[in-house]
C-alpha cells in the first residue's frame, strides 16, 4: 500500500509513495485528476510495488494552485526541489498534462530524468481556423468585453457556454494555466532531450488520437510506441500493466 500523503517542496506539492526504497520512478496525472489515477500502475496486482513517487500537481488533489499561471515548463521548475531531493536520476511517467510537464522537465533538466513513458500526452500542436476553434458567438461577446460593452456575468456565462469541459471546470489561476498549455508544442523539447522515450497509447483514445504519436516516432525515431488495443485516453487506468511494463523495460536499460 502507498504511504500517506505527504508534503514535498515546502508544501506546495503533495503525494505518497509506494514501495519501502528510494524512489526510481515519479509518476504525474492528467489534467482534472489526482496521483489516483496512477496508483494502479505503481501497486499492480502481482507485481512487487514500484520504489516510486506519485505526485498531485499544482492546482491538482491535494497540492494549493501556483501562484502565478505558468505553461508546461513552469510546472516543470516547480518539480525541480522535489526530484533534487532524490539520489539519482528518475523515470517519470506522465498521463495527458502530466506528460507535457515530463517532456519540459526532461528537456531542461536532463541530469533528473534517465528515462519517459507518456500516455496520452498532446505533444504536437494542431493548427485551427479561428471558426473552427472559436465560435463565432462567443468571439463577439468576447470582444464587446474587452470593450466594456457586455458586463463579466454575461462573458463567464459564454466561455460555460462555449468552452470545453476542462475550461468550463477550471477557474482563477488554473483557467490561466489551462490557456497557456492546450496549444503549446512540444517538438523542440522532444528533438532536445537526452533521455530514452517509450509511449504507451490506448488505440481508441479521442482526446489525444493515436496519429499523434506515431507522429512522434518519425519525428523521435529512437521512440517506441505501445498500441493497447481496445483502450482510450485513460490508458493507465485501462491498461496499466502495459504501463508498468514500459516502465520496467526503462529501468533494466538505464540501471548502472
Amino acid at each position: 500500500m502507498p504511504s500517506a500523503l505527504r508534503a514535498f517542496a515546502e508544501g506546495s506539492i503533495f503525494g505518497v509513495r509506494s514501495g519501502s526504497g528510494e524512489p526510481t520512478v515519479v509518476l504525474l496525472h492528467g489534467w482534472g485528476r489526482t496521483h489516483r489515477d496512477l496508483l494502479g500502475v505503481a501497486e499492480l496486482p502481482g507485481a512487487n510495488a514500484l520504489d516510486a513517487l506519485l505526485l498531485d500537481l499544482p492546482g491538482f488533489g491535494s497540492s494549493p494552485p501556483p501562484d502565478l499561471a505558468m505553461a508546461a515548463h513552469g510546472y516543470a521548475e516547480l518539480l525541480v526541489p522535489v526530484l533534487s531531493e532524490l539520489e539519482d536520476p528518475v523515470i517519470v511517467v506522465g498521463h495527458s498534462f502530466g506528460g507535457r510537464v515530463a517532456v519540459a522537465l526532461a528537456a531542461t533538466h536532463p541530469e533528473l530524468v534517465k528515462g519517459l513513458v507518456l500516455c496520452g500526452v498532446p505533444l504536437l500542436a494542431r493548427e485551427k481556423t479561428a471558426s473552427r476553434s472559436v465560435p463565432l458567438r462567443y468571439r463577439v461577446i468576447r470582444s464587446l468585453a474587452n470593450r466594456g460593452l457586455i458586463a463579466e456575468h454575461r462573458l463567464e456565462a459564454a466561455r460555460q457556454r462555449f468552452g470545453s469541459p476542462d475550461y468550463r471546470a477550471a477557474t482563477g489561476v488554473m483557467r490561466e494555466v489551462l490557456v497557456k498549455v492546450v496549444s503549446e508544442d512540444y517538438r523542440d523539447a522532444l528533438l532536445s532531450m537526452q533521455a530514452p522515450l517509450m509511449m504507451v497509447w490506448g488505440e481508441d483514445d479521442r482526446d489525444v488520437p493515436l496519429a499523434m504519436a506515431k507522429e512522434v516516432c518519425e519525428i523521435l525515431p529512437s521512440a517506441s510506441l505501445d498500441v493497447v488495443v481496445g483502450s482510450g485516453h485513460d490508458v493507465v487506468i485501462e491498461a496499466p500493466e502495459r504501463v508498468r511494463q514500459a516502465i520496467d523495460s526503462l529501468l533494466s536499460r538505464t540501471r548502472s
